[in-house]
């Protein structure tokens, strides 16, 4: 078991668990919502050589 990255409710990570990491469909929408809204950032640009595996 795992915490729900939202909520830290305790949920599963398997395959069954179709929302995985979070616990509901709820909480993947909050969650992709804040992204929309741009109120989660990354930290610093993504640059080519980080898409690419050596």
């Amino acid at each position: 078991m795992i915490k729900c990255p939202r909520c830290e409710q305790p949920c599963s990570n398997s395959k069954q668990n179709e929302h995985r990491p979070f616990c509901s469909e709820k909480c993947k929408l909050i969650d992709f919502g804040t992204w929309a809204n741009e109120e989660n950032i990354i930290s610093r640009p993504a640059k080519s050589e980080d898409f690419y595996e050596d």
